[in-house]
């Protein structure tokens, strides 16, 4: 299991308002793997908890992430196994 947290950055005056990032969030809330999404403030926009059965599974959930309209760019942190 991998597990990690995905930071979200819309496009600047794409997401009007806080409303507009809730509905991104519930979107991404369908997507295989994502345990939760929600708005956040601050220099990103969504904050996603992410498990999948592999790197490349979460990789691919991601990408996908990526593809959404009004989606700037993303930041995966990957839980370190110790």
């Amino acid at each position: 299991m991998v597990c990690a947290c995905v930071l979200i950055r819309c496009e600047a005056g794409k997401i009007p308002d806080v409303s507009s990032l809730l509905a991104v969030a519930q979107k991404i809330k369908g997507f295989e793997g994502v345990k939760t999404a929600f708005p956040v403030l601050g220099r990103w926009d969504v904050v996603i908890d992410l498990e999948a059965s592999n790197i490349e599974a979460l990789t691919a959930t991601v990408l996908k992430i990526n593809k959404l309209s009004g989606v700037r760019d993303t930041e995966t942190l990957v839980e370190a196994k110790v």
